[in-house]
């Protein structure tokens, strides 16, 4: 009897098997072109519903590993896959449906109102003629209300604070609904109270969306706060390192070099 025959099995097998990785990545090094690798990761999964955060010291690799996982950066080795395919096969559009990347910074025209940057997002899913369908329209509407910006939704981007600006390109990135979502020191300009609003946002998506969140972060005790589990990059390399681990002051105090007195976490 073959484990498909028997509903019994077949039931067990899949509720211990879990649901499949959003992102997966095997032997993964990533940097620049004649350059050695910024970092390596083994391997490392990532399902539906997850967050992970990445720390480390400045020119450890934070950004050019999200400028990986998205495809705009080539792997210096290694395979990254989205949902089972191979990140390096997809065409640009299906890699922007599946993978929706938030970076530091991002040139805008100022006259462009929050409700058509939102509408960005939807680039990924138009059609020849680019027009939004009503779809479109459904999905920056939600985001707009999500990010809590509907009295700023015909606001030119030009006349926000930096913190209103964030949120709009927040919003924008959840317009893209895609399952795997890239978030590059989001935090920048945020207040505390937009700080709590941004990460019960992401909670909100893992939840209610099943979305899979990878996000730098500077703030150590936060990462440990918002993400439950954290990467850590350092001398070209990477590993997670869990927040009841008895020695993690320790491993990130050698990381940064900083004495272990000097970390709040």
């Amino acid at each position: 009897m073959t484990v498909a025959s028997c509903p019994a099995v077949a039931d067990e097998v899949a509720r211990t098997a879990g649901p499949p990785p959003r992102v997966e990545l095997q032997g993964l090094s990533w940097g620049h072109e004649r350059r050695a690798p910024l970092g390596s990761l083994p391997a490392l999964g990532l399902v539906g519903g997850e967050a992970l955060a990445v720390v480390g010291p400045n020119g450890a690799g934070k950004t050019s590993l999200l400028q990986t996982l998205c495809g705009a950066l080539p792997a210096v080795a290694g395979t990254i896959r989205l949902a089972g395919q191979a990140l390096a096969e997809l065409t640009p559009r299906s890699r922007a449906q599946r993978v929706a990347l938030l970076p530091q910074t991002l040139a805008l025209d100022p006259e462009l109102t929050v409700r058509e940057l939102v509408e960005l997002g939807r680039t990924p899913y138009l059609g020849w003629w680019g027009r939004l369908a009503p779809t479109d329209h459904a999905a920056v509407e939600s985001a707009i209300a999500r990010c809590d910006l509907r009295a700023l939704a015909d606001v030119a981007l030009g006349r926000l604070s930096g913190g209103e600006r964030q949120r709009a390109l927040v919003a924008m990135t959840v317009a893209q609904q895609a399952p795997l979502l890239l978030l590059d020191e989001p935090t920048t300009h945020l207040d505390l109270r937009w700080r709590h609003q941004l990460f019960e946002l992401l909670h909100a998506l893992r939840r209610d969306l099943e979305v899979a969140v990878v996000m730098v972060l500077h703030d150590l005790a936060e990462a440990y706060r918002e993400a439950p589990r954290v990467l850590v990059l350092g001398a070209g390399r990477a590993e997670e390192v869990a927040r009841d681990d008895p020695a993690r002051r320790e491993r990130l105090a050698t990381v940064f070099d900083v004495p272990p007195d000097r970390l709040a976490l």
